[in-house]
């Protein structure tokens, strides 16, 4: 297989002025991301329905529409809009043609001399070479150890990397680089082009995108999706919580607990991703069959 040697994509190409003109508009103190100028809604005073206006509103009114004049519109929601949806063509445009993929979760502080580097580079080599290219959130630890594993089994290793207010930079091992502004756009770049999420342990953005999945398979706005948790140890307490307090006091089902698979071994969890897409494949193709005679008819 070809490689472009870490070259970058779509967004890293077209925004790179653009990120660095966000940038530069940070302060010292706080550099705040377009995720967090998005969320953001300035505080205004609580006043009552039935209260007069105050002086301050009344002299805040009368400028508001010179200041809007004055006011960089790049700056403002509507035009944020233009730069959410560049990102999701960019992203779509980047991964349209990939082969089937497994995204890998997992910690970003995870270390080259942790077993579970070794375990994620491993798992991600069987994957690629079952025909896999392999996804992750672009960065260092077992994102890293995994693109390192992609590229080791010869297959496409895709990095879908996220601005951050400390600066983390793509891991060496990319084929294809992606850099997002907004958190919702890579996640939907994880779901649309992954065939199963292979989570090892990590932090809150490890569980924001186990659960996301799993919100998502629950509420059938995807199917035969495959979620396997590597390290039995780990994910234990996780599991347990789930079985003893959700199932038991009715706030999931026993179908959803299901969902949820856990190995300790890279071989294992190859087999158990190969054998739900091949399950995928045959109903697929079942079901254009049946679609093609019932056309016929």
């Amino acid at each position: 297989m070809s490689r472009n040697n870490g070259k970058s994509f779509g967004l890293n190409n077209n925004n790179r002025r653009a990120n660095e003109r966000y940038r530069s508009q940070r302060s010292k103190e706080h550099a705040a991301t377009e995720d967090e100028r998005l969320l953001n809604r300035p505080t205004q005073p609580l006043v009552s329905p039935t209260a007069p206006m105050s002086q301050e509103q009344v002299k805040q009114e009368e400028h508001a529409f010179d200041r809007a004049m004055n006011f960089d519109f790049t700056l403002t929601d509507p035009w944020r809009v233009m730069r959410i949806t560049s990102e999701f063509v960019n992203g779509f445009d980047a991964l349209a043609h990939i082969p089937p993929a497994v995204t890998i979760f997992g910690s970003a502080r995870t270390k080259p001399d942790h077993p579970e580097y070794a375990s994620a580079t491993e798992t991600a080599r069987l994957l690629a070479k079952a025909g896999f290219a392999i996804i992750t959130g672009g960065g260092p630890g077992v994102m890293e150890a995994a693109n390192k594993g992609a590229q080791e089994g010869e297959n496409l290793s895709i990095g879908c990397n996220i601005e951050l207010p400390f600066e983390q930079s793509s891991n060496q091992y990319l084929d294809i680089s992606l850099d997002f502004s907004y958190f919702f756009v890579r996640k939907t770049m994880f779901m649309k082009y992954s065939n199963a999420f292979v989570i090892y342990p990590g932090g809150f953005g490890t569980m924001d995108e186990l659960f996301e999945a799993l919100t998502l398979i629950q509420t059938k706005k995807v199917s035969n999706f495959p979620i396997i948790l590597y390290g039995s140890t780990y994910w234990r307490g996780l599991v347990n919580w789930i079985t003893d307090t959700m199932l038991s006091e009715g706030k999931v089902s026993a179908e959803d607990i299901s969902l949820l698979r856990v190995s300790d071994n890279p071989e294992e969890i190859c087999t158990l991703v190969c054998e739900a897409y091949k399950e995928n494949y045959r109903t697929e193709r079942e079901q254009e069959q049946h679609y093609q005679r019932k056309s016929i008819r």
